[in-house]
């Protein structure tokens, strides 16, 4: 009743002045600086804590941005900059990180089940605890990446360049690491019971005290 109330109201206006009502509602919002539409310019910027669930953020320039502890539940990044990006404690079910960059950024303890991210460029980031269970890494470039008891059950890291990877302590079961590069990575108490392994490389892994990895490589 009170969108109607005031829809009526609005007819009995002069243009502009019901312009003057309407303005800025279909403007992006702005928070601390950033405003937050695709392909937004927000290198650095300040959004511990943000709220950014359902936005569409794709190719947006968030380099160095600090996003600890925020809710990116099904939020767009689709080919966004997070190079050096602190995403500690974020939430982010179902987060698009599909041919996103995120080299050396810091994802610590992140809820990131579901997360879509064919493509990722995220060398040397640090995935240390989170959990991404379900996650399509498919094609991925993580290589020097840690992934230090990240939990990965179920993912898909098909094709995806692990090369000198940190996965000690990962949980890996179920997962999916057909035609993945593991070289020299370090599989180290790591657990793969039915991951999937066709044509995956394992040239100087570091495979002590890893339950189910291939041995006989």
């Amino acid at each position: 009743m009170r969108t109607l109330a005031f829809a009526s109201a609005l007819l009995f206006l002069p243009p502009t002045q019901a312009g003057d009502y309407l303005a800025g509602l279909d403007q992006p919002p702005v928070l601390n600086g950033c405003t937050l539409a695709r392909q937004t310019q927000c290198p650095g910027a300040d959004l511990r804590g943000a709220d950014l669930s359902h936005r569409d953020l794709s190719a947006a320039h968030l380099k160095g941005a600090d996003l600890t502890g925020a809710n990116l539940n099904h939020t767009n990044l689709r080919g966004a900059n997070l190079d050096g990006a602190h995403l500690d404690g974020a939430s982010g079910y179902r987060l698009n990180l599909t041919r996103a960059s995120m080299r050396g950024a810091s994802v610590h303890h992140a809820q990131l089940q579901g997360l879509q991210a064919e493509y990722l460029f995220a060398q040397g980031a640090d995935f240390s605890g989170s959990d991404l269970t379900g996650a399509d890494l498919g094609f991925a470039r993580l290589s020097g990446a840690r992934l230090h008891q990240t939990r990965l059950a179920f993912a898909r890291l098909e094709m995806a360049w692990l090369p000198k990877a940190d996965l000690g302590e990962a949980d890996l079961t179920g997962a999916n690491l057909q035609e993945a590069k593991l070289g020299w990575a370090n599989l180290a108490q790591a657990i793969l019971t039915a991951a999937r392994i066709h044509y995956a490389t394992f040239e100087g892994t570091d495979m002590e005290g890893c339950t189910d990895c291939p041995f006989d490589w």
